[in-house]
């Protein structure tokens, strides 16, 4: 944000993306944030990073944010706000919260889901120049801001297609015509500690970096 600036002058209005940016104040008591989104194509944004990187994902994933917006919205007036989000909601939230994208060669994605991480990051280190790993979740980004070895994304586990350009605008029409309330409610992603990957954090050159099971954790039986 440029200095003086507040995060909803930051933000601005946009013609490429569906939602403006308005106080928080504007949420009525009583009314689902999700839901008032839904009618009317604002979103409330308090004065904080958290926020701030909510309205980056908006304006970079417009299509894949308003396809999330309008599955909470369905299912909010299928069962209701409930104390509990229900797995659909649960898997809603956890991908906006917190989901990465992987576009990357095979070896790399089997090494992931296998959880093989001495593979993944230390024999097939080369591999990581043909790939590109994109943050989604705006919890994830506010959690980079201050870093710690531990930050895990939650991976789709579809990977982006190789022949898809690495424009974010193919990725987000790629991944808004995706996303839909039964498969997320499998909840379709696989951990990925972020400051693993190569190039994302200068301790991780060292090969014993990966030797911590707290944060690289071996598949459950």
């Amino acid at each position: 944000m440029q200095q003086g600036k507040s995060l909803l002058q930051a933000l601005g209005a946009r013609p490429s993306c569906p939602v403006c940016f308005v106080p928080q104040d504007a949420l009525p008591s009583g009314v689902a944030y999700e839901q008032f989104i839904h009618d009317t194509a604002q979103v409330p944004t308090r004065e904080n990073l958290h926020d701030f990187f909510n309205g980056l994902c908006w304006l970079s994933f417009p299509l894949s944010k308003q396809r999330l917006n309008l599955l909470q919205a369905a299912e909010i007036a299928q069962v209701g706000v409930r104390a509990v989000r229900g797995p659909v909601r649960d898997a809603l939230t956890l991908f906006d919260e917190n989901a990465a994208l992987l576009q990357a060669p095979a070896p790399l994605w089997d090494a992931l889901v296998a959880r093989d991480w001495r593979a993944l990051f230390v024999t097939l280190r080369p591999l990581w120049a043909q790939a590109r790993l994109v943050l989604f979740g705006h919890a994830l980004l506010e959690k980079l801001e201050t870093p710690y070895k531990s930050i895990t994304a939650h991976v789709l586990r579809e990977p982006v297609p190789l022949a898809l350009s690495d424009d974010v605008a193919a990725w987000d029409a790629w991944l808004a015509d995706r996303l839909n309330a039964p498969w997320l409610a499998t909840k379709p992603f696989t951990p990925l500690p972020v400051l693993g990957v190569p190039g994302w954090w200068a301790d991780n050159v060292a090969p014993d970096f990966y030797d911590d099971p707290a944060v690289f954790r071996a598949p459950r039986a």
